[in-house]
Formats: structure tokens, sequence, C-alpha cells
């Protein structure tokens, strides 16, 4: 089984964005000891307790610290940027760490309405655009627009000896749909998706068209996964992330991810411990021989490639032992 891991650099309780930030590079690093496949890091606009907005810095950073493992984002947002512009910057990085990037492309507005106003113009005409956007940034990175394209005569330069991978990451058929047509690689967003992955992954596969992206459809599954020795313990630092959510959706996040005490604190009321126990559903907690029971499950149900996991807890120590019980059980 590949492994992977996405990076939302959450900012814990007490913890300062340059902590955070900080925090993603000592797990990129501990994801290449461990020999996971790749290290995506995801970008996010003005909320509350996430310290990356921008991706390509990161990557950068990342990218001159760690030696072999893949690294990518998860997403660049393309709808708020002009596509040469997304076609400049990676193909810099895999200048730099040839054979190394992976440039994975969302559509979601990554803030609140007034971010997403700060960002871009016609935010939501834009989003209508993606296949028109898509199609030239990968023009861009390809370097083979139509001789009687406007941009015919226009190089993404650096053109890098090995090109960055592009994947399209979503959440539902459309999107799925849109990366077969392309002939691109996809990853399911399963941690934040209700939907039917099953069914979209089989068409993601029915319909893949090789263009030039990839020969063969190539699959990525994304899950929240929390591990530790026992069960208990696995509870235990899951319970951070799922009282941060909760907190961000009451608007209570301003401090970031809280403690193991202070999510043991929080109070609890009937409706609370329901909605906790709906997320849970969602994720995969428990000892290692219970993720990784669950995780090839996964696998074997959505006939992915790779499982791409996303820890979200308060102390690194706990995020890092999660990430290496699961890598010395599958890897």
């Amino acid at each position: 089984m590949k492994l992977s891991i996405l990076d939302q650099a959450p900012i814990s309780a007490d913890q300062t964005a340059k902590e955070a930030l900080e925090a993603s590079v000592k797990l990129a690093q501990a994801a290449e000891d461990v020999g996971y496949e790749r290290y995506w890091i995801a970008e996010h606009h003005d909320i509350p307790g996430l310290a990356c907005p921008a991706p390509e810095v990161m990557l950068g950073y990342i990218g001159a610290q760690t030696r072999q493992i893949r690294i990518g984002s998860g997403a660049v947002l393309l709808p708020h940027y002009k596509p040469f512009k997304v076609a400049e910057v990676f193909n810099m990085l895999a200048t730099l760490f040839p054979g190394r990037i992976d440039m994975g492309i969302g559509r979601a507005p990554g803030g609140s309405a007034e971010v997403t106003n700060a960002l871009s113009d016609s935010f939501l005409q834009r989003v209508w655009k993606m296949p028109e956007l898509l199609k030239e940034l990968l023009h861009f990175i390809n370097n083979d627009f139509p001789d009687d394209h406007d941009f015919s005569s226009v190089c993404a330069s650096p053109l890098p000896e090995i090109k960055p991978q592009p994947w399209l990451l979503g959440t539902s058929e459309k999107s799925a749909l849109l990366a077969a047509e392309l002939g691109m690689a996809y990853a399911f967003g399963h941690f934040m998706s209700d939907k039917d992955a099953g069914r979209i992954l089989q068409s993601y596969y029915d319909t893949f068209h090789s263009r030039g992206q990839s020969s063969r459809p190539q699959s990525i599954v994304t899950v929240n996964a929390y591990c530790a020795e026992t069960t208990e313990k696995a509870e235990e630092i899951a319970l951070s992330s799922l009282i941060w959510s909760l907190q961000k959706e009451n608007g209570e996040a301003n401090s970031g991810v809280p403690s193991i005490e202070e999510a043991k604190a929080y109070p609890l009321n009937e409706s609370v411990k329901d909605t906790i126990e709906k997320m849970k559903r969602k994720m995969i907690i428990g000892n290692p021989a219970q993720v990784k029971e669950k995780l090839i499950g996964l696998q074997e149900q959505y006939k992915a490639d790779e499982i791409m996991i996303v820890t979200t807890t308060h102390s690194l120590e706990d995020r890092i032992h999660s990430y290496k019980l699961i890598g010395q059980e599958l890897l």
C-alpha cells in the first residue's frame, strides 16, 4: 500500500503560526523517514487555527529540508489565480526539486465570502470556468498550446526536465468526471464529503481518457485517521480535533486546536455528543491493528492506488507518532 499525508498546518492553542509552520516541516521529514509516498499541504485563507495560505511558499521551504519524498499542494485553489502564474510557480518548484513535485488543484474558496472578495474578483464566475482554467493550466505545464492559440508563444518558464504531476482534488462526481476527461490523477476528499465515494471513483475509472497527463487512472482517497498504542489513547488524541471542529462551527475556535485537557473539559450535552459521534463515523480511530484493517478495507472498497491521511492533533508528537505507527503497519 502507498500512504501519503495531507497537512492542514494546524495551529495549536499554545502555538504561534511560525511554530505551526515549523511543525509542518518536521512532519514532512518524519513522513520521509517512515516511507510515506508524498506530503501535501493545504491552502486556507484567514481561517483561525490554520497557518498556510500559500502552499507554494511552504513547498520551497520543505523541499529544501527533505531529500526524496514527493511534495505538493492539497490544493492550489485555481479560481483565485491565473493559470499562467500557477504554472510558473510549479515549474519553478519542479526545476528546484526534480521528480518530486505534485500540483494539486482545487476549486473551493478556502475561506469566507469576505476573504474570497479580497482575493479575487468574480470568483463564482471563475468556478464555472474551472474546466477552461484547468485546460489552460495543463497546456502551460505541457507547453503544448496549438499554433493558432493566443498563448502559443508564451512559455511558463523555467521548463523543468520532469514536469510537476497534476492532480485534481474534489468531493463530487463532477470533479471526478473532469479529471477523467482531462486524463488527470484524482484525489477524493473522503474526510470532507458525505457523498458516495465508491460511485464517484468508479465513474472516474470508467470514463478515464489518457490525454498525456497520466497513461492510466490514478486515485487517492483522503481520510481522517488517528492511531496510538491503544484505542483509548487514539480516542483521546482525536478528541482535540473533534472539539476544535465544533468550536469552528460555533465561532469559538480563535485559540487554535485545544489540548486534550481542554477538549475533555468542553461542555457536552446530548446534542453535542450526537454531533461528535456523527463526525467520528468519518474517521478511523484505533490501535495499529485496527487502523491497518480499516485502511486496507477502504483501499479495497474504493480500488484506490493510495490512501492519504489527515491527522490533526494538539501535540505534534502525537501527530507524528500516529503517522509512524500507521506507516510501520502498512509500509
